[in-house]
């Protein structure tokens, strides 16, 4: 028995179309990433982008250096962010956030979370200490993602350009600690970043995050090789570095990352950055808050790998 219904592909062949079959659509999405990737492509081999007086090249950020990050934000960490209605839609604003994991991670899921979760896509200029200038091909992707010296003059110029700061105080401390010690922040130096805050008058914004200290678990230090190496430390992991490149995969931890309610500065004298109690009593502040913020979130993320 013969089948006479006009299929879609009968039909194509009677009017002579020989475009795609409906097991064959073309998004129009799909065109558009083709062309807008060549187009990319085309603009960087003819130098047609921009960058700012810091090196930081947002196109290429958005879509090569966070297109990178993005699998270990939304997949492997599958980070949970919150309080991003306290990151302000448009102006300066420093955000102060625990440090840990080894591995700055944390710093770059940060990046990742506002960016890609913030309702104006904020981009985040970090302070990074001189190891990561000076350490070669990552140094000048740090330039291109827009990240800086840490220092208050580079501070405070991003801040008064209406840019969003990030900066660890903790430091190698912060990252370089036992995971015996794990989610107890270490000192905050000297407030160097709330005297940033209060000379350019910014909002200072405590930043938690949760899951980084399990990604490497640090149980030893090999500081022999360490100074040989020019590092700050030499982590020995579980997996590092028994399992060669292997133990350079971090653990899927469960992340969490909260922005705290800003500190505003703005109330303050204008030489009141030149009050060190005042700039101690604020940097205690912004460290009690993220400290309590992690035993909160702590209490509310299920398991270690949930």
């Amino acid at each position: 028995m013969s089948d006479d219904s006009l299929t879609p592909s009968k039909a194509a062949r009677l009017v002579g179309n020989t475009g795609p079959q409906p097991h064959e659509v073309i998004h129009d999405s799909q065109i558009a990433d083709d062309r807008d990737l060549g187009q990319f492509i085309s603009d960087r081999l003819a130098g047609n982008y921009e960058v700012d007086d810091f090196g930081f090249d947002p196109e290429l950020t958005d879509k090569v250096l966070m297109q990178a990050l993005r699998p270990l934000y939304r997949k492997w960490f599958r980070v949970e962010t919150s309080g991003l209605e306290n990151v302000p839609d448009a102006g300066g604003a420093l955000v102060v956030g625990n440090h840990s994991g080894t591995i700055a991670l944390d710093a770059l899921m940060t990046q990742v979370a506002l960016l890609d979760d913030h309702p104006a896509r904020r981009h985040l200029r970090m302070l990074a200490a001189n190891l990561v200038f000076e350490t070669p091909f990552v140094g000048e992707l740090a330039r291109k993602a827009g990240h800086t010296l840490a220092c208050s003059p580079d501070a405070e110029r991003l801040l008064t350009s209406g840019e969003i700061v990030g900066v660890w105080p903790e430091g190698f401390k912060g990252t370089g600690k036992p995971f015996s010690e794990r989610y107890k922040l270490q000192r905050f130096g000297r407030g160097g970043f709330v005297a940033a805050a209060l000379r350019t008058r910014t909002p200072i914004i405590p930043t938690a995050v949760i899951g980084a200290e399990e990604t490497y678990p640090m149980i030893g230090n090999a500081k022999g090789l360490a100074r040989i190496l020019g590092f700050p430390y030499f982590p020995i992991t579980p997996t590092f570095p028994w399992l060669g490149p292997l133990g350079l995969v971090p653990l899927p931890s469960k992340w969490m990352i909260h922005f705290c309610e800003p500190i505003p500065t703005d109330g303050y004298p204008e030489n009141a950055a030149d009050d060190p109690m005042l700039v101690f009593n604020l940097t205690d502040q912004v460290r009690e808050t993220i400290q309590t913020t992690i035993y909160d979130l702590l209490v509310k993320r299920n398991s270690v790998f949930g």
